[in-house]
């Protein structure tokens, strides 16, 4: 009989502090708006550093709370109607949770207020955000727009050549 282990209890089963963890956000069944999670379903193909870690953090939440403290480096992927063409990728270094973009998608509110609790604690992770400009969100539709996909590659590349030079940093 197979033995059901907490989700948690496996994720954090070994010290994260020398990792990063790539956190894709999003509504997956809102369109374009579920891009991290439609990115992190990419990324869980390929064969990643052994240093970075990938979790779908759905609509965020306070849930997601204990990654924050197990890993010193956090990447976030979201979509933003910022009003740029869609697939427009956008690095931020947030210090506050009022450095998030004010056009993060639906989830927004879930999204800030937990990076407001993270603030409050202790440790405080390092943060990034990459956002990719979205047009629309459209309810009930699980697929993304070819501009909006067309992005994943460069997405991919940008967030693998930044956990690459965080590990630099941490040796």
């Amino acid at each position: 009989m197979p033995v059901a282990i907490s989700s948690d209890a496996f994720f954090f089963e070994k010290d994260k502090s020398e990792s990063t963890l790539l956190l894709g956000v999003g509504n997956y069944l809102m369109g374009d708006e579920g891009i991290g999670v439609h990115l992190i379903q990419e990324m869980a193909q390929l064969k990643l550093p052994k240093n970075v870690d990938i979790l779908d953090g759905g609509t965020g939440g306070f849930l997601l709370l204990n990654c924050f403290e197990a890993y010193k480096n956090i990447i976030f992927v979201d979509a933003t109607m910022d009003g740029n063409p869609e697939g427009t990728i956008i690095l931020i270094r947030p210090k506050f949770a009022s450095d998030f973009p004010s056009a993060l998608s639906v989830h927004d509110v879930g999204l800030k207020d937990m990076i407001e609790a993270v603030y409050l604690m202790d440790m405080k992770p390092n943060l990034w955000l990459f956002t990719v400009s979205i047009k629309e969100i459209i309810p009930m539709t699980v697929g993304l727009s070819p501009k909006v996909k067309q992005a994943i590659p460069q997405l991919i590349s940008q967030i693998l050549a930044l956990t690459e030079q965080l590990n630099k940093e941490l040796q």
